[in-house]
């Protein structure tokens, strides 16, 4: 087609508009025009095109057969047309994908994998905040959120990820000190490393068929924190495979006993309103990433 056989761009224009709205009377707002001027504008376009686009009724417009075929062609180029201008005047808008998540994801799983993800949408910003006690996410502060948790422990979960298994480990020095032959039963007479005021290591406790009440003297908040002081040497410490893959495989830290069991899982939370594409497609990313890195865990 040469230039000359391409259809007034205002016609066009207004077609669109008054077919995604559903409205002469909503096209004429959004394009600061007179309803008149829509209709005249339409009526050009089917003249034009020698075809009838739309059809009027007292509820508004709707789309005849060849208008919703011509309406997604139209649409399509109006954005690129759009897209194009912001391109070459400089004035593309900057998309931020903002991560509120659990400290010891961020630092241990997700931030090394961030190169790997930019690469995949070059134009898309990220910022990751850790934060160590949130159970919802408000969208003035994050586009989504990864927690850790129990159900109904936090607010606005949108999908729970994967359920790893939970295990005791330390450094291989500190388990040398530890009798060979270590059971379950014998960790709470060890030196253990907490998150809390003693709950998690409790829980893990009762999920192994030990009764015992775990009391912390010292709570370290974060997971990243409590797994540098058991890769340094200073006790025991609860962790899941995301955690500490890279130090098992390192032997920097062992597992000081060969059980374990899943308590808590990775849940994505989203704030209202819902989230957007560049959300959406993170979170396929990140569970199509995170199962396959942890078959085992998945829920």
């Amino acid at each position: 087609m040469t230039l000359d056989r391409l259809p007034p761009l205002n016609a066009v224009r207004a077609f669109e508009a008054a077919a995604r709205l559903g409205s002469y009377v909503a096209a004429a707002q959004a394009l600061h025009v007179t309803q008149p001027a829509i209709g005249r504008h339409v009526k050009i376009l089917e003249d034009w095109l020698g075809v009838r686009l739309l059809d009027r009724s007292p509820r508004g417009v709707s789309l005849t057969q060849e208008g919703a075929y011509y309406y997604q062609s139209a649409s399509e180029a109006l954005k690129m047309l759009a897209h194009a201008g912001q391109v070459v005047s400089r004035r593309v808008p900057e998309r931020w994908l903002r991560i509120l998540c659990v400290p010891a994801f961020a630092s241990r799983w997700l931030t090394p994998r961030i190169g790997a993800l930019k690469a995949l949408r070059p134009e898309l910003k990220i910022a990751i905040e850790p934060n160590a006690t949130f159970t919802s996410v408000d969208a003035r502060q994050a586009d989504l959120a990864i927690a850790y948790g129990l159900p109904g422990e936090l607010s606005g979960v949108h999908e729970v990820l994967i359920r790893p298994e939970v295990f005791a480990v330390c450094s291989p020095a500190f388990r040398a000190t530890l009798p060979l032959a270590l059971t379950v039963a014998d960790l709470p007479g060890c030196k253990l490393i907490h998150v809390d005021s003693g709950g998690w290591w409790s829980s893990w406790f009762a999920a192994q068929g030990v009764r015992q009440c775990v009391k912390a003297d010292t709570s370290h908040v974060s997971n990243d924190i409590v797994l540098n002081l058991a890769k340094a040497g200073h006790g025991i410490a609860l962790a899941t495979e995301v955690l500490v893959a890279d130090e098992l495989a390192a032997g920097s830290l062992v597992r000081c006993v060969a059980q374990g069991v899943p308590l808590e899982s990775y849940q994505v939370l989203t704030p209202t309103p819902a989230p957007g594409e560049d959300a959406l497609w993170f979170m396929a990313w990140l569970r199509e990433n995170l199962r396959g890195d942890f078959p085992n865990a998945a829920c």
